[in-house]
């Protein structure tokens, strides 16, 4: 049997998932690749790096990169993202981009422009569909976006109930070039161990604190020794202000206890043996618009 490198017709190509925050993109990559990828919240803006999830079959490999949402930058971290973003519009053989029912078009004219001037094949996701009242509505919908993306294919879909989603799958691989693989066919992401922890404990900040505190934390792991039977990890959470400290820490340590129980039990699932997690919280003076910080935390 001829092996994946040395099979002629053997496909594979980059799809990079675009679009506004909150519409689902991170629900769908997790779909297209079968595995929790990318970090799930009904907040806006919890994917801040290109996460890349691989799907590997005899005759085909699909790299996957989910993006963070697209908004116009208030700070120094924020124009990081949007460069991330930008960027995928450059490196894809398909381009997926994501709205939903509800979302307002106009929102992000650029973007949007950016997206209909591309010459690679675009393949539009309208989510969310089984919040419309019927048939009507979609047609109409499909119609105004026909107009915006005149050049893409529309694909109606629910990432939450998976409608559609497998004719997206099929229609994906017709469209992949002819290319031998670009990662080991055993490869599911190519992002490591430890950043998955990041952002699963990034996840439960996200559902257990309210406002901008989130979003004003990072989460470096600075120990993760793994052997046979379990994992040791040590993990700080930087905050930008001694308040947001209290505020995550909680009364007698309340918030920060549930936050690393919620953790633990993710990542012992998602590595599949027992996880020892230690959390600790330091202030990083207003990290998000220091060059050297970014720099620090990978984002620059």
């Amino acid at each position: 049997m001829e092996n994946a490198t040395a099979n002629t017709n053997h496909r594979a190509g980059f799809v990079n998932i675009v679009g506004n925050p909150n519409v689902g993109k991170s629900t769908l990559m997790n779909d297209l690749v079968g595995e929790r990828i990318s970090i799930i919240t009904n907040k806006a803006q919890t994917t801040r790096h290109r996460i890349m999830g691989i799907v590997n079959q005899p005759d085909y490999q699909i790299v996957y990169s989910d993006t963070p949402g697209v908004l116009k930058p208030k700070y120094r971290l924020q124009e990081s993202m949007l460069e991330f973003s930008q960027g995928a519009l450059t490196d894809a053989d398909i381009l997926l981009y994501v709205t939903d029912v509800v979302e307002d078009p106009e929102k992000n004219e650029d973007f949007l422009s950016k997206v209909a001037k591309e010459t690679i094949p675009v393949l539009l996701v309208i989510n969310k569909i089984d919040l419309l009242k019927g048939n009507e509505q979609l047609e109409e919908l499909v119609e105004a976006w026909r107009k915006r993306l005149p050049n893409a294919e529309i694909f109606p879909t629910s990432a939450t109930e998976k409608f559609n989603i497998d004719n997206l799958k099929n229609r994906i691989v017709e469209l992949l070039p002819v290319a031998p693989p670009y990662y080991g066919k055993d490869a599911l992401t190519d992002k490591p161990a430890r950043f998955f922890v990041t952002e699963i404990i990034r996840e439960k900040l996200l559902l257990n604190y309210d406002k901008e505190v989130p979003y004003s934390t990072e989460v470096i792991v600075e120990k993760f020794d793994e052997s046979d039977g379990a994992i040791h990890i040590m993990a700080v959470i930087y905050v930008e202000r001694d308040s947001q400290k209290g505020i995550i820490i909680g009364k007698g340590g309340e918030k920060i206890k549930k936050v690393g129980i919620e953790a633990r039990k993710d990542i012992e699932q998602f590595f599949g043996k027992k996880v020892f997690l230690e959390l600790f919280v330091k202030v990083e003076k207003d990290w998000r618009n220091r060059e050297n910080k970014l720099k620090a935390f990978g984002y620059i």
